[in-house]
């Protein structure tokens, strides 16, 4: 195991990226799995995401291939010979390193970008302490599981994951009894990963979000992890460094132009 988030600022750029994309496998395909078990391994220098075996090949899920520091025709070799029918690539550069090459070579054996999003880690070392205009919980009770379900349409975490010691936390923020906005954290080799930060459009620009993070974050670090890390569309990126989120790397997702795409 990579001793992942003992992340000195660039101190290690490789070994960086390298203890990051490890916490993202791990924290991304544990989130995955609420719903079928969704595995993360290697497969040589690569890491691939995908469902576990099932009994009917129809029901799998898109798979994903992560590669950093691999030339995109050795990483297309390996994928091809050993992929399921719908899968991306996801390939992951630091922030010292340009991209328009990985582009073109990609490009240029058959993939076709789908979207680019930023790798951010906060260290948890300094954490804001924003001001807070709505109430934001941890979701502890069934019923604001089953509420919380409700509202993203998924099926609520059990009882036996509400408590300390549940590799998710769930957050939301409340206007009256209403959720507004929500946020999760999952436990992955030491560390956090976020996903699923979400405000409703018209609370977005009130700190809202911020509020969430924060109280996310805070238990984050009372429950010992190292750090936080997460994905980030062009629009959270704005949002995350004002949390302490440190940009270390860039996500290029592709995917095959004749094949079902993740």
């Amino acid at each position: 195991m990579i001793d992942a988030c003992c992340l000195e600022p660039m101190a290690n750029a490789t070994r960086d990226i390298e203890a990051a994309i490890e916490v993202f496998v791990h924290g991304f395909s544990t989130d995955k799995s609420r719903s079928f078990p969704y595995e993360a391994s290697r497969v040589g220098p690569l890491w691939l995401m995908r469902d576990a075996e099932r009994k009917n090949a129809r029901d799998y899920r898109g798979e994903e291939w992560i590669v950093h520091d691999v030339a995109a025709e050795e990483a297309d070799a390996i994928v091809r010979q050993h992929a399921r029918p719908s899968f991306a690539v996801s390939v992951v550069i630091a922030n010292d390193g340009p991209d328009e090459p990985t582009r073109t070579a990609y490009k240029a054996l058959g993939y076709r970008l789908l979207r680019t999003e930023g790798f951010f880690v906060q260290s948890l070392r300094q954490i804001p302490d924003p001001p807070v205009i709505v109430s934001i919980e941890r979701v502890r009770t069934a019923e604001r599981a089953a509420q919380l379900g409700k509202v993203i349409r998924r099926r609520p975490l059990p009882d036996d994951q509400l408590g300390d010691d549940a590799p998710f936390r769930q957050y939301v923020a409340l206007d009256g009894d209403a959720i507004v906005g929500r946020v999760r954290s999952i436990d992955a080799i030491g560390a956090t990963w976020c996903s699923a930060m979400f405000v409703e459009p018209s609370y977005r620009r009130r700190g809202i979000g911020q509020a969430l993070m924060a109280k996310m974050l805070h238990d984050d670090k009372a429950h010992a992890s190292r750090c936080s890390m997460l994905l980030a569309t062009r629009a959270g990126a704005l949002l995350y460094p004002r949390m302490g989120y440190e940009r270390i790397g860039t996500l290029l997702i592709f995917a095959p132009k004749n094949r079902t795409s993740l």
